[in-house]
């Protein structure tokens, strides 16, 4: 068992659940703003950031990505703020066009992988050319990890230069086509990320009905957590879940269960490499 705090990052709303799915997914700024800081207050230390249109469609407009991340600054002292690269379009300037707002992390899929119902398309160029983007804005990659080959393609990226030491990962499983909620296969990617890339650090998360399991997984192992109504709309198998705050409020429990304490901000921008806040 870890002694080791856990980090417990908060993805607040996705690309894909809507209202209808769930009253509670955060979509304009304010509840966005709103819903961080109350997740924040029940612990997490990490936010997790897509933004949506006026329709409730994914969006890549930088000056919604710079509103919530004033507020989530003004309301949330501390707390790390990791813009999402993924969901909206085939770009470089789509993706990546709100970097500029140099925000603590930004995602980083190093692979392409089959979705439910979609591709999610990341050629070697395109991964080389968004980490160099997102290094030239001051932000962390925090590395996605929907297939074991991303995490080869990881390695290969620090070899290169590309992803600077010590990297931070993030294990995605339970999403259909991609890498199902195996502990055993867990186990094994924390076992060569260890080996090929010492110091690293990583987290874990677990869609839909695995969400909770995966949070156990990742607490007994010595990981972080992952929890939010991006991942998971459901509570639990009788009702939905009624905020974020909700949701990490059930990690902190948890954690509390495998004897882990709950990182504060500080603490996690230290064992996540990253500076302190201004």
């Amino acid at each position: 068992m870890s002694a080791q705090p856990c980090v417990i990052s908060v993805a607040i709303t996705g690309s894909l659940p809507t209202k209808e799915q769930n009253p509670a997914v955060p979509i304009t700024v304010s509840e966005q703003i709103e819903s961080t800081h109350e997740a924040f207050e029940a612990g997490a230390a990490l936010v997790h950031i897509h933004v949506r249109d006026d329709q409730g469609r994914p969006s890549s407009d930088p000056e919604r990505f710079q509103r919530v991340q004033e507020g989530v600054r003004k309301h949330c002292p501390g707390m790390i703020i990791q813009f999402s690269t993924g969901g909206r379009g085939r770009q470089l300037q789509e993706r990546g066009a709100m970097l500029w707002l140099r925000p603590d992390m930004a995602s980083l899929a190093t692979g392409s992988v089959n979705f439910p119902s979609s591709v999610y398309e990341n050629p070697p160029d395109f991964v080389e050319a968004l980490a160099r983007e997102i290094a030239a804005h001051g932000a962390k990659p925090e590395v996605e990890i929907f297939d074991v080959a991303m995490l080869y393609n990881a390695v290969e990226l620090v070899k290169a230069g590309l992803l600077a030491r010590p990297p931070h990962v993030q294990f995605v499983l339970g999403l259909k086509n991609a890498l199902p909620a195996r502990r055993e296969l867990l186990e094994f990617m924390i076992k060569e990320l260890t080996a090929l890339l010492p110091g690293a650090t990583w987290t874990a998360a677990g869609m839909g009905r695995h969400q909770l399991t995966v949070n156990h997984w990742a607490l007994e192992l010595g990981g972080h957590c992952r929890t939010g109504l991006e991942d998971n709309i459901r509570f639990d198998q009788s009702r939905l879940a009624a905020s974020n705050a909700e949701l990490v409020r059930r990690v902190a429990h948890v954690a509390a269960e495998h004897g882990r304490k709950v990182a504060t901000p500080a603490q996690a921008r230290a064992l996540l490499s990253l500076p302190p806040s201004n």
